[in-house]
């Protein structure tokens, strides 16, 4: 038996840069870090040749083209496994539209697990081009690479995407007094609304055709987390707030859909209380909102949004990792 653990991943600014349609023309960049809530994949030599899926529903077939689940199917080809194999996985939050990352952490997890069933060691840089490989070119999903970077990393990172698909990943180096105080600035509240990343990245990357104003807010997200690197370097805290409110802007005019009335009164209500700045987690329309505010107003905010679930994140170091491997 293996089991891998993939951390979830927190974004603050450039998200959408990272789409192929706009980062093969003008490069993209985001500032992430990886969240100490995890994905575990469990795989198992099985007795008989078949295959075992267990995730939301359990599928039991013979052999890997019957399998449903399109990520699951497209790993076990892509790591050469045709049967004789139980897979299961268990996730700390809901893995579905929550803006954290799941599907990739879940992917890379995967990978992870069945190069280490197959005795094989798989880099983070292999796992994340091998995620990448599987959502985007084989599942087709419309969606970008920072995912599937900052859960098999993991850490606080400034990941940069350049016009011929390749991928720079920078840890952000900051004194560890300062990544203290950053995570203690942070505050998230899952709004309960869920929806599909990829509906929402869609109409993101139709309207990003129409023209160059959505162009020109993309470019200024990614000098936003040239900045934010930068600002963090210097181990300036105080400057996270500003930024991510700018970039929260900026995303919101890519295209309907990313934000609604709902989202926008809390995220109103939460200015109000004293936050500096903040975020919808993902592609937009659901899932966790995070801010960011001085300690002393973290009260305030919580009375301001007591309808909404407050959910208490750290940064993880690690990326994807194997835990634990019985022969």
């Amino acid at each position: 038996m293996i089991i891998s653990r993939t951390p979830l991943r927190m974004s603050f600014v450039g998200g959408g840069s990272d789409l192929p349609l706009f980062y093969r023309k003008h490069g993209g960049a985001v500032v992430s870090t990886a969240i100490n809530q995890y994905v575990y994949l469990t795989v198992n030599p099985k007795f008989d040749q078949g295959i075992r899926v267990s995730y939301s529903r359990t599928e039991e077939v013979e052999n890997v083209e019957r399998i449903r689940h399109p990520l699951v199917r497209e790993a076990l080809k892509l790591t050469g496994i045709h049967g004789g194999i139980e897979i299961a996985s268990v996730a700390d939050i809901p893995a579905k539209g929550t803006g954290l990352g799941s599907s990739s952490a879940f992917t890379v997890g995967l990978l992870h697990a069945l190069h280490a069933h197959s005795e094989r060691h798989a880099s983070a840089e292999q796992l994340a081009r091998e995620c990448c490989e599987i959502e985007l070119e084989r599942c087709k999903e419309p969606i970008g690479k920072q995912d599937q970077y900052a859960v098999a990393y993991g850490g606080l990172n400034h990941i940069r995407f350049l016009p011929d698909d390749s991928v720079i990943v920078e840890p952000i180096i900051c004194k560890r007094e300062t990544l203290s105080r950053l995570q203690d600035q942070i505050l998230v509240f899952y709004t309960g609304l869920t929806r599909s990343a990829s509906e929402v990245l869609r109409r993101q990357q139709t309207s990003m055709r129409g023209g160059r104003k959505k162009q020109d807010a993309l470019k200024r997200m990614v000098t936003l987390a040239d900045e934010l690197k930068s600002e963090l370097q210097k181990n300036n805290v105080d400057a996270l707030g500003e930024i991510i409110h700018e970039n929260w802007e900026l995303k919101r005019s890519l295209s309907e859909g990313i934000s609604t009335p709902k989202i926008d009164a809390w995220y109103a209500k939460a200015r109000a209380a004293g936050a500096q700045g903040g975020k919808l987690l993902g592609a937009g329309s659901g899932g966790f909102l995070m801010f960011c505010a001085p300690f002393d107003k973290h009260e305030a905010i919580g009375r301001a949004l007591s309808d909404l679930r407050r959910i208490q994140f750290r940064f993880e170091p690690q990326g994807s990792k194997i835990i634990f491997v019985h022969h």
